[in-house]
This record gives C-alpha cells, structure tokens and sequence, in this order.
C-alpha cells in the first residue's frame, strides 16, 4: 500500500485550493530540493529529488510549499495504526508505504476484497488516497502499485506475474537508478521481457553483485519475507567516562560524536527515525532518560539539536556525570529524500561524501567540528 503523493494529499486536505493544481513541496531557496510534488507537476518532468531550480524552470507555475514533517509523521502515524489493526503482519517501508502479508486472509474474506475495504477504510478515516497492489511477493506488489496509482487498485495473480511485468520498462523494477538504466539501455534493453530472457550470468558479470538481484525481479522472483514493524530495533550508542565531569561543552562535543556515528549507522542500512532518546548516568549512579519525537530522518545535524535539547533537560542535578548515551527507535526503511524542505543540495552530497568517506576508511576518518576525537583527561 502506497500514499499517493503524500505530502501533497496532505497539505490538500487543509487547502482544498490547491486541488488539480501543479505543487511542489521543499525548500525555498534555488539550492532547495524538491521533496514531493503532484502528478500536476510530474507532467513538467519535475520528480522527487531534483534541484529546486531546475524544478522552477520546468514548471514555473507550481505553487511551492515548505512542508511540515512533524504533521506528516502525525498522519503517516495515523494510517499506519488502520492498517496494524487490522492486517496480521505489516512492514512500514517509509514514511508513506507499507507491505502488508495476507495469506490466508482469502480463506475468509476473499483477499483482494479485502484489501479493497481496508482501502477504502484509509481514505474514509483520514481523507488520504491511497493505492494497492496484490500479488505474489515483495516486487511484483510493489510494480503493481505504480501501475495502479493514482489512488488506484490491481491485483495481479501467480499466472499473470510474467504478462504484467514483460510490456513494462526496466524502470519500473525496484532497485534500478539512472545508472543501472543507463548501462542496461547501453546493451539495448529497454523492456523487463528482454532483461528477464538474458542470461543471469551474463547480467551478473555487467551489473556486478546487484546483477542476479535485478534479473530475478525482472523474472518476478523475490523471496523476502514481510518483516513487523513492532520488531525493528534501535540504534544507540553510550559513552562510560574514565572521570566523572560536568563539563557541558565536553559533553556536548561527546553526544555530537555519538549522534554522528548513529546517524552513519542509520543510513548505511537505508533507514529514518522518529525518535530520540538521551541517556545520563551520574557519578550515583542514578540514571535518567528523556526522550522525543522528530520529524523521520537520518540527519545528524536534526538528530543533534534535539539530542543536546533532551540534555540540557535531563541534565538539571549539576552533579558529576559517569555516563551519557544516545538511541533513535521508532525505525522505518526509507531514503532520506523525505526531509529535505530545509536542506540544500549542497547539505545532501555533503552528507554523501562524508558517508563515503567512512565506507572507506571508517567512522574516525572524518567528523564535525566541535567533536570529541581526542584522548583526554574523560578518556577516549
């Protein structure tokens, strides 16, 4: 199941003047990123991630909105709840897809059925459209849910897997980016019939690791199964000092190292979160934990303003502190092209050089400025 131009729909719910009109969401600045935008603006070739002043160029009448993550976190929150109560295994893939398992529901109620009333509970409870696809697994679901937007449904049967993906574009199976198409066009594959008749070994030997991947969705093969959400885990990190401080400078250039090295975890496994807990043990050995909720996102600069927010909360005793620590939870599989209203082109291949800095030579290659790197008299 897949919100249709979520943040869009949204701020269409409060403002029904912006109905049938061309909208892009993100920031103001030309050096802004588009965030979303309504298939309005999609017929100008403006799409999710583009450079806002491309996107001012294509479509010069769009109407632009910031965005408010906090609101969309709340209803994305709100349609997750529908869907856990009623189906029995959900994965929340992102802030506005969901991949719901159902076997065994056609036993009772007929699946598609199903799915449609389920369907048209979302819309009836939160004004939101929304699309499904049904079929065999993971991959064919998720293809068939682009073919059924906008605010659409399709379902398609173990024996019709094969006649619905081969007519399609090799762009339409997940996992394939402008490179991917760009080396596979270059071999004159242009429809998944062809790249599923290739040879797997021959896909493999272009493609590199990703190669026998790709082929076997183009074959409409996936075997990952639909894992809970309730069982994603959180990513922390805590910090035990050789000598207790009080040194809130110190501190602070500790949680901004931390933070840091959260928010790399985070995104090497393609994830958001939603909240941010601190941790401080003092040198009783009392313990106390504050914690809050943030727009999902695996930013460390938005990550560490709240965190030094919860510390300067949590810390309120002015006693000698033996320990601080940091962990975000409530985590969803998502690109970080979802919070990107603030941020400028310039902050996202900053944050991508960083990163692939740190998958070369490790966390300690490179960090920001007021970072504890050092051994000093707190330990190391």
């Amino acid at each position: 199941m897949d919100l249709d131009t979520f943040f869009v729909s949204v701020e269409r719910l409060e403002n029904s003047s912006l109905n049938g009109k061309p909208v892009i969401i993100g920031g103001f600045a030309d050096r802004g990123v588009v965030a979303s935008c309504s298939y309005e603006a999609r017929k100008f070739g403006v799409h999710s991630a583009m450079p806002g002043k491309l996107a001012r160029r294509l479509c010069p009448q769009a109407i632009w909105i910031r965005g408010d993550m906090d609101k969309y976190s709340r209803l994305s929150h709100d349609v997750t709840e529908i869907i856990e109560e009623a189906a029995p295994l959900v994965e929340k893939a992102s802030v506005d897809e969901h991949y719901l398992d159902v076997t065994g529901m056609d036993r009772f109620f007929g699946t598609y059925k199903w799915m449609h009333e389920l369907r048209e509970r979302i819309i009836s409870e939160t004004g939101l459209p929304i699309s499904f696809g049904l079929s065999v697994n993971k991959t064919v679901s998720k293809i068939a849910t682009g073919e059924a937007k906008p605010n659409g449904e399709k379902e398609v049967s173990q024996g019709s897997v094969k006649p619905f993906l081969y007519p399609l574009s090799i762009k339409k199976i997940p996992g394939i980016g402008d490179k991917s198409y760009h080396t596979l066009r270059d071999m004159g594959i242009v429809y998944i019939e062809t790249l599923a008749n290739m040879p797997i070994e021959l896909i493999s030997r272009v493609m590199g690791d990703n190669g026998k991947t790709i082929w076997e969705k183009a074959n409409g093969i996936d075997n990952r199964a639909v894992e809970s959400y309730r069982e994603q885990k959180s990513i922390g990190s805590e910090r035990t000092f050789e000598t207790d401080t009080t040194d809130i400078k110190f501190l602070h250039g500790v949680l901004s190292k931390m933070v840091q090295d959260v928010c790399f975890d985070m995104r090497k496994q393609n994830r958001l979160c939603a909240t941010v807990t601190v941790k401080i043990r003092y040198s009783d050995f009392q313990t106390h934990t504050m914690q809050a909720r943030v727009p999902y996102t695996s930013y460390d600069h938005t990550i560490l303003n709240k965190a030094k927010e919860l510390l300067n909360k949590v810390y309120d005793r002015r006693l000698l502190i033996r320990l601080i620590g940091v962990k975000v939870s409530n985590l969803v599989y998502g690109a970080q092209q979802i919070d990107l209203f603030e941020d400028s082109e310039e902050m996202i291949k900053l944050y991508q050089a960083l990163d692939q800095i740190k998958y070369w030579y490790g966390k300690k290659a490179v960090a920001r400025g007021g970072t504890v790197t050092r051994k000093d008299k707190h330990g190391s």
